[in-house]
């Protein structure tokens, strides 16, 4: 058997250096590992010159140094549970906002600050307003004349009914500029003319802001007070994409407390609303609950459970998948320490798993620890191949072709809406004669005579409709021995 040549020695955790004999690495003291002229490193003896650029050969005690790992790729289906982060709100339908409608000037202002828990009907406040006076006057003037028709027992039923009009009409101006039904109730009571007027509290609940102060004078439209009824909550969690999608309204969802796991609650998704966050890059998802005691308070975090079913599909641990930005690699084991790098697409990721769309069968091994390392030396092996960039397979040969050079080089050719990347323009020249030739292993393509003989007919006018270059007649031997 002929020995195989050793073009030079690289340090198995650091393959950038390089030596021309054998001997140990300076910085870790491993034993350099040889490359030979075929490709195969470490003296595995398996060849990666045919293979796609960037395999790489490590051997089983290298492997075991850095930590290489090897699992098995598997379709499986199930529930899994999306795990996130979400921020307790009030319910926007349930705060109250209170404002003057009025300008005047504050009388009396209770104990109440912000974060005091208040009862429907509490008094918070009292105050002073010129334009108040008047509309009082005219509810008590109504009352009086209501009050002398029923003793004269002289006026008509339609009278009567015109004056409690007249009164309700009154009371609505005063509701209108904020007096509570429970003060103008009782006006109607004592028919006096009050200059105190009372801000009751609208509901149960938590005062979330306080605006005021004894003495000050405030402008119509000032906010007093801001309310918020807590028995019911809003919790806005920040979802990704591809896993909001996954979530419907109605989804019973685990809610618990960061400090406190055990203390749970249930909350449904209420909708996914149509706000995403360029930062983040995520959606926002809003869910009610239920907030017995008023555990949960607004601005608190909690940790989030949705539970999810999903089809049948693929998925590999994430530390699987090599993100460049750009593309999406695993590296596929082939045997004897050959590692093949693969281009991939990805879906959704839910904890440690990613799901994989395109570019992996079951029953195919990939590294799932060491990844890192082994994508490194393949880089570095690619660039030495003479490959930058993004690859594609030439569908006649079936190498890996560099698709920056194949466009630079002019050999791509369109079908079917695909642009294809040749190796050797003597590929190209096969493709473009027999495109269906070389597609159907990728595509269902024609199953009838006549489907073929219609897509060729398709293929010769496309070829027809592109700039013809100008040919040069190439002289027969007779011609040339003439001349």
């Amino acid at each position: 058997m002929t020995a195989r040549k050793v073009l030079y020695y690289v340090d198995p955790m650091h393959p950038a250096y390089k030596s021309d004999k054998p001997g140990i690495a300076p910085d870790c003291g491993m034993e350099l590992v040889p490359v030979y002229e075929d490709g195969s490193m470490g003296g595995t003896g398996r060849s990666t010159s045919s293979m796609p650029p960037g395999t790489v050969n490590v051997d089983p005690e290298r492997q075991k140094f850095i930590g290489v790992r090897v699992g098995q790729v598997e379709r499986t289906s199930g529930r899994r549970t999306i795990r996130v982060l979400g921020r307790v709100a009030a319910d926007e339908t349930r705060i109250y906002r209170l404002n003057a409608a009025a300008e005047g000037w504050i009388q009396q202002i209770s104990t109440v600050t912000t974060g005091s828990q208040v009862k429907k009907g509490q008094l918070l406040a009292t105050f002073y307003a010129p334009e108040f006076r008047s509309s009082i006057q005219a509810y008590l003037y109504t009352l009086s004349a209501l009050d002398r028709f029923k003793a004269s027992g002289t006026e008509t039923p339609g009278q009567i009914n015109l004056t409690n009009v007249s009164i309700q009409q009154a009371a609505d101006s005063l509701k209108n500029l904020g007096m509570s039904e429970v003060q103008i109730e009782e006006i109607g009571r004592t028919r006096e003319l009050t200059q105190n007027i009372k801000i009751l509290a609208p509901a149960d609940g938590f005062v979330l802001a306080r605006n005021l102060s004894p003495g000050q004078k405030f402008e119509k439209g000032t906010e007093w007070f801001r309310i918020a009824d807590l028995n019911r909550i809003w919790i806005l969690a920040d979802v990704f994409k591809n896993e909001a999608k996954l979530l419907r309204p109605g989804m019973l969802t685990r809610v618990t407390l960061p400090d406190d796991p055990d203390e749970g609650f249930d909350a449904r998704v209420s909708e996914v609303l149509p706000q995403f966050d360029p930062t983040s890059r995520t959606l926002k998802v809003r869910l009610d609950a239920k907030n017995p005691r008023y555990v949960l308070r607004p601005d608190m975090f909690v940790d989030l459970e949705f539970p999810v079913s999903y089809p049948p599909t693929i998925t590999v641990p994430a530390d699987a998948v090599v993100d460049s930005g750009v593309k999406r690699t695993v590296y596929v084991a082939k045997g004897d320490g050959v590692f093949e790098p693969r281009k991939v697409e990805t879906g959704w990721r839910a904890g440690d798993q990613v799901e994989i769309v395109r570019g992996l069968m079951p029953g195919e091994r990939v590294v799932v620890s060491g990844t890192f390392l082994i994508d490194s030396e393949s880089r570095m092996k690619a660039a030495a191949a003479g490959i930058y960039g993004e690859t594609s397979e030439c569908p006649v040969c079936g190498m890996e072709v560099d698709i920056t050079k194949a466009k630079a080089a002019g050999r791509t050719s369109e079908f079917r809406g695909n642009t294809y990347y040749f190796c050797a323009d003597e590929d190209k020249v096969k493709f473009d004669k027999e495109p269906t030739k070389y597609t159907l292993k990728n595509s269902p393509g024609p199953t009838t005579a006549a489907e073929k003989r219609l897509e060729q007919v398709e293929w010769k006018g496309a070829k027809a409709r592109e700039p013809k270059q100008r040919e040069h007649p190439r002289p027969s031997p007779e011609g040339a021995a003439a001349r």
